[in-house]
Parts: structure tokens; C-alpha cells; sequence
């Protein structure tokens, strides 16, 4: 596969990191998550108008049927602002609507920016198990509640997974369904999470859902969208991990200790360079998974996935903890962007599965014993 971007795509990320250097620094940044809508609607605008919202959907929608690299490249330079507007939640959201078909005229209104659609998968006590659906369908109502929906409380619409048939657990019988996130049966309640995002815990009563593609046959299409956003949390981690190494750097640099420089310390510079490589490490293997995700067959899609959301999450979680350990107590506090960035990673590794979910799903692939 070919690893160089293309021009559009270096001309995107250059279009994405002007809008973050130039209108969303770290003030501004705090300024939107502690209104009352936790997100600011002029940076919302900002990325409606550069077209970052009609990025994933199919041109006959009106938008650019961007590819997962091209997702990925737009997710490092939000990671690098931390930005907290809910436009990873919408454009997974879009994707699920895009490989389920059929709501061509919502899609258009997600490409212009005028809705937002989010999904939401989690159960309580079901970990990272996405196939634990006990919320249930009849009828075309669900019952049931929904946890830690990222963004769910600023969406339009809603994507579920809800159980038409089978046990629990069972990977047959899930369905999905479009819900109205303000409809008669949807109760949503959204509070602010450690990152300072905003999620919700939805309870479902009698809520009328839509459809989307075969009920009881959702799980391949649930899988795969919760696999495209575990693409964009690794390339989002990618640029925290990168916009935090360069402000652990810049602070050895100014930080005083015996009248030099921390970073003149050699076994600081072992402890930066070490945070370079994870970084690098990082990129590369999100970078292959993205690459190979529009093209790849479920299995290999699978491998790729879990390949890169396992590195990138031992790597977010040494580089988060020297970035703190460097900074000393100042790595903690909310003044500084390094313990804001340290919160971001170690939400990214929770979601849509963690290290050890991920590993154990990539060892459970066909022909990894056999390789091994």
C-alpha cells in the first residue's frame, strides 16, 4: 500500500490545523466545554463550512465520500486542538447510515451540518462486549437503556443496537434502529465525562425506531462501524500524543532544576525520545489500519483494528504517564493542556475497547495460533 498522503489530504490537514492554531486554543477550548452545551457553535460552524461534516458521506448525498485515510488525517489535527465540538460522534454516526443505506435525505442534512446523528451501543456491566444487547425491539419500539453515549445529548437522531431475537449475548437477533433523540419514549440524561466531552445514559420506553438494513442481521453492520471509530480514536490519539510530546519538550526546555535545564538531563532525554518513538510507532500502525479498512474483508479488517487500537493504547498510556511524570505536579492540574490531553487518552483507550479487549481480539482471529 501506498503510505504517502495525497495532496488533497495534506491540503485538508493543513486546512484543519490552521482552524485549530488559529480559533481554538486552549482557552477558547475551556470556554466551550463549561457552557451549558458543552461545545462551541462557532467552532461547530468552523468545520460545517470547511466540510469536515460531508467528509464521510457519498457524493450523491452531497458529500465527498472520504475514505478512512482521509478521516484519520482530519482526526490528528482535531486531536492536537482537543477539540470537545461532537463531530467524531457524528461522523461514526454518518458512517453507520452510509453502509446501512436507505436515509439518503437525513445523510444530506448530516453533510450540511443541519443534523446530527450519533450512535449508541453500551450496556451496563457489558464492558467493551458490543454483542450484549439488552435492549429490545418489537414492533419496531425499544425498551430498554443505553450508557455512556458519547454526545448523545447534542444529537438529532440516534443510532441503536436493540435485540429482536436470541440470548444476550448472541451475535444473531441484534438489530439496528434510527431513533429520534427528542421523541415521546427517549429520555436522555447528559452530563460532562473526565475528558470533558459530553455523554448520556438514554432510557428507552415504547421509543418508535426505523430500521436500518435486515432485523436480527445488524451485528456485521454494528461491528464494522464500531471498527471505523476505533480508526479515527487512534489517529485522534495519534495527534494528542503527538501535541503533547512537543509540550513536553518545550516545558524541559524552560523548567529550571540546578540551574540548567531538565532537558539538558540525559535520562529525561532517554524518557522524551522513548515518547517520540511511541508516537511514531503509533502513527504508522494507524496509518496501515486505515489504509487498509475500506478494502480489507471482515477478518483482515478485524486484525487491523484491534493490531492498531492495542498499540496505540499502550503507547497513549506511556506517554501520557511520562508527559505527567516530567512535568511533575504541574502535569495534573486543569491550568495546564498536558493533563487535559492525558484525560483525552485515557478516555480514548476505554472506548470502543481497551488494550486487553483488543488483544484478545486480534488473538482470536482465525490463523493466529496457527501462526504462533
Amino acid at each position: 500500500m501506498n503510505f504517502n498522503l495525497s495532496d488533497e489530504q495534506k491540503q485538508l490537514a493543513d486546512a484543519v490545523r490552521r482552524f485549530v492554531e488559529k480559533s481554538y486554543d486552549f482557552e477558547s477550548r475551556k470556554k466551550a466545554y463549561r457552557s451549558e452545551a458543552g461545545y462551541s457553535e462557532s467552532a461547530w460552524g468552523s468545520l460545517v463550512e470547511i466540510g469536515l461534516t460531508a467528509l464521510p458521506v457519498p457524493e450523491e448525498q452531497g458529500g465527498f465520500n472520504g475514505t478512512a485515510v482521509d478521516m484519520m488525517v482530519v482526526m490528528q489535527e482535531l486531536g492536537r486542538g482537543l477539540v470537545v465540538e461532537p463531530y467524531l460522534a457524528s461522523v461514526v454516526g454518518a458512517y453507520a447510515l452510509r453502509v446501512a443505506g436507505g436515509q439518503g435525505e437525513l445523510l444530506e442534512q448530516v453533510a450540511g451540518g443541519e443534523a446530527r446523528v450519533v450512535t449508541a451501543f453500551n450496556e451496563r456491566e457489558s464492558r467493551h462486549a458490543l454483542n450484549e444487547v439488552r435492549v429490545r425491539a418489537s414492533g419496531g419500539k425499544l425498551n430498554g437503556t443505553k450508557v455512556v453515549a458519547v454526545h448523545a445529548g447534542q444529537a438529532d437522531k440516534l443510532v441503536v443496537s436493540a435485540r429482536s431475537s436470541g440470548g444476550d449475548a448472541d451475535e444473531a437477533g441484534i438489530s439496528l434502529y434510527l431513533v429520534d433523540a427528542k421523541g415521546p419514549g427517549v429520555t436522555v440524561r447528559d452530563y460532562r465525562t473526565i475528558d470533558n466531552l459530553r455523554a448520556a445514559d438514554i432510557e428507552f420506553k415504547d421509543a418508535q425506531g426505523v430500521l436500518l438494513g435486515s432485523e436480527g442481521q445488524g451485528w456485521a453492520l454494528l461491528e464494522q462501524v464500531a471498527d471505523f471509530a476505533a480508526v479515527l480514536l487512534c489517529a485522534e490519539a495519534v495527534g494528542v500524543m503527538d501535541a503533547l510530546t512537543s509540550a513536553t519538550i518545550e516545558y524541559a526546555k524552560t523548567r529550571q532544576q540546578f540551574g540548567v535545564p531538565i532537558a539538558r538531563f540525559q535520562a529525561l532525554q532517554h524518557r522524551m525520545v522513548e515518547m517520540f518513538i511511541h508516537v511514531e510507532q503509533s502513527r504508522s500502525i494507524t496509518l496501515l489500519a486505515a489504509g487498509r479498512f475500506d478494502e480489507a474483508s471482515a477478518e483482515e479488517r478485524r486484525r487491523f483494528v484491534s493490531a492498531a487500537k492495542a498499540r496505540v493504547g499502550l503507547a497513549a498510556r506511556s506517554v501520557g504517564q511520562e508527559a505527567v511524570q516530567i512535568h511533575g505536579g504541574m502535569g495534573v492540574t486543569d491550568e495546564l493542556p498536558a493533563a487535559h490531553m492525558f484525560k483525552r487518552l485515557t478516555m480514548i483507550n476505554t472506548t470502543f475497547g481497551d488494550v486487553d479487549h483488543h488483544l484478545g481480539r486480534f488473538a482470536s482471529q482465525p490463523g493466529f495460533q496457527q501462526a504462533a
